[in-house]
């Protein structure tokens, strides 16, 4: 039987603890009932369309992103009370805003590749950039995101890639790229996992092939889907969270995770090594956006330049776990923390990866399928 860790032990992952509170939960409304998560939610609110006073505020976000000591910071320096709800998926949030959900919020905090069609169906501002200020501390390579060049719909507030962990005790050969899950598939069966998500699993089998992980031929897409079919019966499952107890507990020698989510592991177990495969990967960016609704406006250029000075985005990122794309908050953090290749990979490494791309319907429907031919097979 694989040991679960204790939570203070081991931090909830980039999309784990929503999930958990979610249990026997509508997918689009939350209940009260989170504080057994293990994160400070002591402003998160069950609502229906609610009228924002000027000195009252809602965003809706990601579990991982509540931090109680922000909200307050906040509150504090401008007189606005921050009430955050959660959503679990880029989907679950979309279809709530469509529902009519998008009248209570004033910051939403979406995924990078949801933003053309949330844009496109004119759910979301473009933003007056004349209004925010430090726009130039961002990470050059997240000004430019083929998703939302110039950042005209969204700042980014948080990022990383998706690669491999791998005990390095277990298995001494150095994984270098997704390739080896097929070259060591023997040794390493029943020892490995990949992520439970169609567009990262798909993309690092089209990586293997040399294709692009937005790929768009539906035929390379099939010939991806075919190439995991004979990975199948050596990997332990598709998982997203359950991967990092393995790994830990040395049941599993291999894993396909986040970069949020493999740093903490490292710190504890220095045998566990993350890499981005030599032949690409993705890179993942969650941002903040004002959705057309919103009412109000100047809260959430308030929120966004509070959340984007440098000091508060520093203190943000250590509290999270996460990564920040300030660069200016950057050079506030431990030069270990700065120097770690694995929130702050250097140059070569972020060459070869790729921001996901959002799929017209087709193109989702053929990932669809053959996800779900490999996932039933």
């Amino acid at each position: 039987m694989i040991p679960v860790l204790p939570d203070r032990s081991l931090p909830l992952s980039r999309r784990q603890l929503l999930r958990r509170s979610m249990l026997g939960l509508s997918g689009l409304m939350l209940s009260g009932g989170l504080s057994s998560c293990g994160w400070r939610l002591g402003n998160v609110q069950n609502r229906g369309i609610i009228q924002s006073a000027a000195n009252e505020m809602f965003i809706y976000t990601w579990a991982q992103y509540v931090d109680q000591e922000l909200l307050k910071a906040f509150q504090t320096t401008s007189g606005i009370r921050a009430v955050t709800e959660l959503f679990d998926s880029n989907e679950a949030m979309l279809a709530a805003l469509q529902a009519g959900k998008g009248a209570t919020f004033s910051i939403i905090y979406p995924s990078e590749y949801i933003i053309p069609e949330m844009r496109d169906k004119k759910l979301i501002l473009p933003l007056d950039q004349s209004r925010l200020a430090g726009l130039t501390n961002l990470l050059p390579h997240l000004r430019q995101s083929p998703n939302d060049p110039g950042n005209r719909y969204g700042i980014p507030f948080s990022w990383g890639t998706t690669g491999l962990v791998y005990n390095s005790e277990k298995f001494p050969e150095a994984i270098t790229d997704w390739d080896d899950l097929w070259k060591y598939k023997e040794r390493l069966k029943r020892r490995m996992t990949l992520l439970n998500d169609p567009r990262e699993v798909l993309g690092a089998a089209l990586k293997s092939m040399g294709y692009s992980y937005n790929e768009k031929n539906p035929d390379l897409v099939k010939k991806a889907g075919e190439k995991l079919l004979t990975l199948k019966p050596y990997l332990a499952n598709f998982t997203t969270d359950a991967w990092r107890d393995q790994i830990v507990a040395g049941d599993l020698w291999v894993a396909m995770g986040y970069s949020s989510d493999a740093g903490p592991l490292l710190q504890q177990n220095p045998k566990l090594k993350y890499i981005v495969p030599q032949s690409g990967s993705s890179r993942w960016v969650d941002l903040m956006v004002i959705p057309t609704t919103a009412p109000n406006v100047e809260g959430a250029y308030q929120w966004i330049n509070f959340v984007m000075q440098p000091d508060v985005a520093a203190a943000t990122a250590k509290r999270l776990a996460v990564t920040t794309p300030n660069l200016a908050a950057i050079e506030l953090l431990p030069a270990d923390v700065q120097h770690d290749p694995v929130a702050y990979p250097p140059p070569e490494i972020l060459d070869r990866c790729e921001a996901m791309a959002f799929l017209d319907r087709s193109t989702a429907e053929v990932y669809d399928q053959a996800w779900l031919k490999v996932t039933s097979s």
